[in-house]
């Protein structure tokens, strides 16, 4: 393993998430170097001189050349927000140099698609829009690894209204509640988009209480369909007050699944997991970007080769859900037979 020598681009890197993942990729790689890109440029700067190795860089989404003029060479781009110009995904394939996004919804999948159809040979292109960048597919797939056939995945989440992040974060949320057409749900084998009462739902909270809930579609159903085959999936997603909260303590992020299907040895049963980070959504998001960029640069395992890539192709999921227990996150599973 060696460490690259242009530094990562990490364009959004001193917002609440960017920078979580900045200090996280730094408590990973004592010297990998980082450009730390954003609007702010004091801000920034800060974060760079705390972290060591690094650079402060004005990003102007606009220009194809995001501002940095010709002389700049990078390692990887990161991309913390939603760039609708596609200038940053243009940019990585122009230089040939890997790139990670995280904000883009299900239903604006085709522009991102389409641009690297047309320069397939150019750059491997991680798209991690899946829930906090894995932290519910890699939960699941290790799940479902004990399973034969797995009929039904249903993935209920709660966000905390104080756990929102910044305003990039915040934009996202809005975009993607409020512009997307329908939610993406598979049933009966099929894809099935929801909207109005069928998009309507309940999640419940790992102390037990009923929150309301909407169906959503990050990636995890693309993910998952892909991967499982299963023949029903839904991702339900709760905005409110966390069971922590409740409690009377700071909020909290929660993930709570249930798959059902065949073991491989002939017994229906079915699996219930709840998934915690106590500090919220920002540690797993970062974590998940960073395990995205190792693998991107080759720091664990070979680097991958020029192609279109869900973050499942590229790490373990028992990696995944290690590292998650590593930085904090508490798991509480229970199986059980079908009658």
């Amino acid at each position: 393993m060696s460490l690259p020598t242009a530094p990562v681009l990490v364009i959004g890197g001193s917002g609440v998430v960017g920078s979580q993942a900045v200090r996280m990729l730094r408590y990973r790689h004592p010297e990998l170097p980082l450009a730390i890109g954003g609007r702010d440029l004091r801000r920034a700067e800060r974060l760079a001189a705390e972290v060591g190795q690094a650079a402060a860089v004005v990003i102007d989404l606009t220009r194809p050349d995001l501002g940095l003029g010709k002389e700049s060479t990078f390692s990887a781009i990161a991309l913390f927000v939603k760039d609708h110009t596609l200038n940053s995904f243009r940019y990585a394939l122009d230089h040939k140099i890997p790139y990670l996004s995280i904000s883009t919804g299900t239903f604006e999948i085709g522009p991102e698609v389409g641009l690297f159809i047309h320069q397939p040979d150019r750059a491997p292109i991680l798209m991690a829009s899946q829930w906090l960048a894995g932290a519910a597919v890699f939960p699941v797939l290790e799940t479902a690894a004990n399973y034969e056939t797995i009929k039904s995945i249903r993935i209920g989440v709660v966000l905390d209204e104080q756990d929102m992040g910044g305003p990039a974060a915040s934009d996202d949320f809005e975009r993607l509640t409020s512009v997307a057409p329908a939610a993406l749900t598979i049933k009966d084998g099929g894809a099935s988009w929801v909207t109005g009462e069928e998009a309507k739902g309940t999640v419940k909270s790992i102390d037990g209480t009923e929150l309301d809930a909407q169906a959503y579609s990050p990636f995890d159903v693309l993910s998952l369909g892909a991967a499982t085959g299963a023949s029903s999936i839904r991702f339900n997603l709760a905005y409110g007050m966390s069971a922590s909260r409740r409690r009377g303590e700071s909020y909290s992020t929660e993930i709570v699944i249930d798959v059902t299907g065949t073991r491989k040895d002939g017994r229906e049963e079915s699996s219930h997991l709840e998934i915690v980070h106590p500090q919220g959504q920002a540690p797993l998001t970062a974590l998940g970007v960073s395990l995205g960029l190792e693998r991107l640069l080759g720091l664990r395992g070979e680097a991958p080769p020029p192609g279109l890539y869900f973050p499942e192709l590229l790490i373990e999921p028992e990696y995944f859900v290690e590292q998650m227990k590593v930085i904090g996150t508490h798991f509480d599973v229970a199986e059980e037979g079908i009658c």
